[in-house]
């Protein structure tokens, strides 16, 4: 199951948001209503004036070792799901979520 694909300068991925979640963390995949993979991920924040879509893109790039200007949510700033662009070597960004989802999944 796959959340993310490649893009022209890095990747894309589809997230899940859980605001008001009490901590911020990514908390693997988990599958849609039409089960289409997603990555779970729970931010503290309450979704006003853009904060959640903040702590999404600082807790992804903590996540993946990468700068917060490289992590933007392009796609559903009002709504849970979200698709968030990476900016990168496609390649190793995909390598990195790999790896990561199978240590959060484990």
């Amino acid at each position: 199951m796959k959340a993310w694909g490649p893009v022209v300068g890095g990747v894309t991925l589809t997230v899940r948001v859980s605001p008001r979640g009490g901590r911020n963390a990514v908390e693997g995949l988990v599958a849609d209503a039409e089960g289409k993979p997603q990555l779970a991920v729970r931010i503290a924040a309450a979704p006003v004036d853009g904060e959640a879509n903040d702590a999404v893109e600082a807790t992804l790039a903590r996540w993946l070792g990468v700068k917060p200007s490289d992590v933007e949510v392009t796609a559903g700033e009002t709504t849970r799901s979200k698709i968030v662009t990476i900016d990168g070597d496609p390649v190793a960004l995909i390598r990195k979520l790999q790896t990561l989802t199978a240590k959060v999944a484990a």
